[in-house]
């Protein structure tokens, strides 16, 4: 089967992670990458000293059969619109966009035109969600949810070349950029979320949020979510507690799946592993998944319509 030619808008820190699982992936060849950033042509001479900068957006467009769009949020839309109408297949990073009308509008389009479209989700080839799963039929009927994240500043160190816009208001901000992937996590796991209050709280200026607290339900389940910045002394710190009739289970730093044993004690699933390690399968299942998407095959990667619900809560969430 030939290669699907994969193209690269954006070039930061998940451009270049999810161009080292496409390097060796047997389904893709690269067909182009461009980043207007010099700091991103830098990031691709360390990443292959044999890979250069397409012109273009639009040069990177024509060329691919599949295009991954990790630019800023603002110009999410405008390149997934580009792509789908050259008939190309798109993977999004979330948000959709920073207005959920825009958002619900390209949805919409979409749907309607039956794009191959998803969104970069990588909780839906986790291993250690896999092993969540296993366990809720064990568990018995979900009682109620819990999500924390907390981080000792925002952004974190390794997301610095993108503070311009991930410390702003408009754009960035954790809730965005980190709530979103438990919340994507909740839709799967047990319905459609609704939103019935929310705290956030914002510095001075037009600096992204601080904190955030709000209360939702997820199919009828009530979850209880919290979020800080600067009141913690390790980097980052986030689990995903549910309790359910016959025990609880929790997702730990991304990628710890965990069980409450009858001792009162979290115990880690066997084969569980730090986030570093089981990032690069977690890609590689993204990658897998965004193959058969475009070749027009079933596949599990977010959906257009997932990302917007998760999108449109967040937004309530940060308008309170």
């Amino acid at each position: 089967m030939a290669a699907l030619a994969l193209g690269i808008i954006g070039f930061g820190i998940m451009g270049e992670r999810l161009l080292r699982q496409a390097l060796p992936h047997p389904a893709f060849r690269l067909s182009g990458i461009w980043d207007p950033s010099p700091a991103a042509a830098a990031r691709l001479a360390a990443a292959d000293p044999e890979l250069r900068m397409a012109a273009d957006a639009e040069a990177v467009i024509a060329g691919c059969d599949t295009l991954y769009v990790a630019a800023p949020p603002a110009a999410h839309i405008p390149l997934a619109r580009a792509a789908l109408k050259a008939g190309k297949a798109v993977l999004l990073e979330k948000p959709l966009a920073t207005d959920p009308v825009e958002a619900a509008a390209f949805v919409a389009e979409a749907e309607a035109m039956g794009a191959r479209a998803a969104v970069n989700f990588p909780m839906a080839s986790s291993p250690a969600v896999a092993q969540l799963r296993a366990w809720r039929e064990e568990i018995g009927a979900p009682q109620r949810l819990e999500i924390e994240t907390h981080f000792a500043r925002w952004p974190r160190g390794w997301q610095q070349d993108a503070a311009s816009w991930l410390s702003r208001r408009a754009e960035g901000g954790f809730t965005r950029e980190v709530v979103s992937h438990f919340l994507f996590l909740t839709r799967r796991q047990l319905g459609p979320l609704e939103l019935i209050s929310a705290k956030p709280e914002y510095p001075a200026g037009d600096l992204a949020e601080t904190g955030i607290a709000a209360e939702l339900t997820a199919g009828g389940i009530p979850l209880r979510l919290t979020g800080s910045v600067g009141r913690i002394a390790e980097d980052e710190a986030n689990a995903w507690t549910l309790t359910a009739a016959r025990g609880a289970i929790r997702l730990r730093n991304w990628s710890l799946a965990e069980r409450l044993g009858d001792d009162g004690q979290w115990h880690m699933a066997p084969d569980a592993i730090p986030n570093e390690r089981m990032r690069p399968m977690t890609l590689r299942g993204q990658m897998d998944k965004l193959a058969a998407m475009t070749r027009g095959e079933p596949h599990a990667l977010a959906t257009l319509r997932e990302a917007l619900e998760v999108q449109t809560v967040v937004e309530a969430m940060l308008a309170g």
